[in-house]
């Protein structure tokens, strides 16, 4: 295998509320059995998610320290309040 598996909640991914989007398009609860808690915990507790790219030429990139008119921005494109 050649390539990346990012998971939420991870350095390259941070943001645990990108779940949400991942398993509405998969259908996860219907198709899987897997559902989510409030706090995006997944159910049950031997569940793994992940964002999968095969191509030689990915590689990993942790998310460093942002700004307060980064988290600004963020939020306002995903419609949350800070």
């Amino acid at each position: 295998y050649q390539g990346i598996r990012p998971a939420p909640g991870y350095p390259a991914c941070p943001d645990h509320t990108e779940k949400r989007l991942l398993f509405g398009l998969l259908d996860a609860e219907q198709n899987a059995g897997i559902r989510l808690s409030e706090n995006f915990a997944m159910l049950p507790a031997s569940s793994v998610s992940g964002f999968y790219f095969s191509h030689p030429e990915s590689c990993y990139f942790g998310v460093g320290r942002i700004d307060k008119d980064q988290v600004a921005d963020y939020a306002a494109r995903k419609g949350e309040t800070i």
